[in-house]
């Protein structure tokens, strides 16, 4: 499995970067606007929170996007982590793909 060396950005900072600074958005504005705790909103700029599918849904009816948008983001951090992960690479190695019946 190939994988990129470098790290992919996080839903916190494409969050904060591409959305919020640029939207001149608080936290606070944007929970509002969510329907969540702020607490909720900190936690997924400083990567604290996961992007879950409803977290997605409501994401993407905030900024006019996709679910699938917030989802890949999140994927792709997961994945990365998992890859460079020395204990989780070491349990991904040890599975075997099952032999095909003809």
């Amino acid at each position: 499995m190939l994988m990129t060396t470098r790290k992919p950005a996080s839903v916190g900072e494409i969050l904060v970067e591409e959305f919020l600074e640029p939207m001149e958005l608080t936290q606070g504005t944007l929970a509002e606007a969510m329907g969540v705790p702020r607490k909720h909103v900190n936690e997924l700029c400083n990567d604290r929170r996961t992007v879950t599918a409803r977290t997605a849904l409501i994401l993407a009816r905030v900024f006019g996007n996709s679910a699938e948008f917030w989802l890949n983001v999140q994927r792709r951090q997961d994945l990365w982590e998992a890859m460079h992960s020395p204990s989780e690479r070491k349990r991904i190695e040890r599975a075997r793909p099952l032999k095909h019946a003809a």
